[in-house]
């Protein structure tokens, strides 16, 4: 399951934490662990199985529970129902497999319940292949479910960040009481890549839990509802929460800018693993010469718009921006959104598990900048 390696010599005299060789579907679970997550609710699907294979074994060893569920809308309401009782819980699954937690998703927004959602993508739609995309954007993004409601959205580049992103998700669901998704692919999933983690065992329980359903003896009893029959007060509710995602947007947007930062001809806009290609790719262009970045969103909700924006505004004139990600043009949506109509937006896509090379995002880079 996990490979642990040898503490260097400078790790060993200074007392740092080792580095662990994990996979990145193993270092998302152990984040969780860390983060204080014992309750995990959860269905096998590739690529996402290795969470819930390393969490069965984990959970025991620090006082945890692990509950396979028999679909993924029995998962989803388990969810429900231990984000009601406000301890941290945690369930995971690819694509299609969310696709069935929408309803769930939506009850638990509505609720202001916190907990989180593992997504590692895959290929679609329907069934589609085991391969990895990132064409689950706009479910992630949209609230894929019923009603107003919106989901904090974390997407990670690499085995590592996939860690502290998870550490991050449950500080963020608990911040907020929102669901929050670490969105990642089959790549990230299956890659192994040295891991550090910087605290030991399992992390604290949720620290303000004073709305959760606990038994009523010798106080006030609490509610936790989604149903409200006056059009009135269901409206400040979604007033109530839109206020909830508007501090998120003005909060909690972080981003990524690589490459040539202090002057470039062309930006590209990517994320998650399909960013790390594109590294390469910029990496190779530099030595030819060219000036090149890329603004890599980390939280896709709340998308960094204004950072983008000033990304933009920092191109010459004629400068481009490319969009390139592993979906028919769904992070485009917001990149467009980021430009306000100021340029016009390429796009280099692909889908069904196709992952592009870094030569083929440097030659239509050249392309664009008319240097092929």
């Amino acid at each position: 399951m996990t490979t642990t390696t040898a503490p260097t010599t400078s790790e060993a005299s200074t007392g740092a934490p080792p580095k662990l060789l994990m996979k990145g579907n193993e270092a998302l679970a152990e984040a969780a662990i860390r983060a204080g997550c014992l309750h995990f609710f959860g269905y096998p699907i590739t690529p996402q199985t290795e969470v819930p294979e390393y969490l069965v074994k984990r959970l025991p060893e620090v006082g945890g529970v692990f509950v396979q569920a028999e679909s993924e809308v029995a998962a989803v309401n388990m969810v429900f129902g231990a984000a009601g009782v406000g301890v941290k819980c945690l369930t995971s699954s690819s694509s299609p497999g969310i696709s069935l937690m929408a309803e769930g998703m939506s009850y638990i927004a509505a609720c202001e319940l916190p907990c989180v959602f593992i997504n590692i993508m895959r290929a679609g739609p329907g069934l589609g292949g085991i391969l990895p995309a990132q064409s689950d954007y706009h479910q992630a993004t949209r609230g894929h479910g019923h009603g107003d409601y919106q989901v904090l959205v974390l997407a990670p580049s690499s085995v590592q960040e996939a860690a502290d992103l998870m550490l991050l998700a449950f500080e963020l669901a608990e911040k907020y009481r929102n669901p929050v998704m670490v969105c990642a692919d089959g790549m990230i999933g299956q890659m192994m890549e040295p891991v550090v983690f910087h605290a030991e065992g399992a992390g604290p329980p949720m620290a303000d839990n004073d709305w959760a359903l606990t038994g009523c003896e010798g106080r006030e009893r609490r509610i936790v509802n989604s149903l409200y029959l006056a059009p009135e007060e269901l409206h400040a509710h979604n007033l109530a929460l839109k206020e909830k995602y508007d501090r998120a947007a003005r909060d909690e947007p972080r981003w990524e800018l690589y490459g040539a930062t202090e002057g470039y001809d062309l930006l590209v806009v990517s994320f998650g693993t399909m960013a790390r290609i594109v590294k390469s790719a910029i990496d190779e262009l530099t030595d030819e010469g060219l000036r090149v970045a890329l603004f890599r969103p980390i939280t896709l909700n709340p998308f960094p718009y204004a950072a983008c924006r000033d990304a933009m505004d920092a191109l010459p004139r004629d400068g481009k921006v490319l969009d390139v990600e592993m979906s028919m043009g769904q992070l485009i949506t917001d990149v467009k959104l980021a430009a306000a109509g100021s340029r016009e937006i390429a796009f280099m896509g692909t889908a069904g598990g196709v992952v592009p090379t870094p030569d083929e995002v440097a030659a239509r880079i050249r392309e664009e900048l008319g240097a092929g």
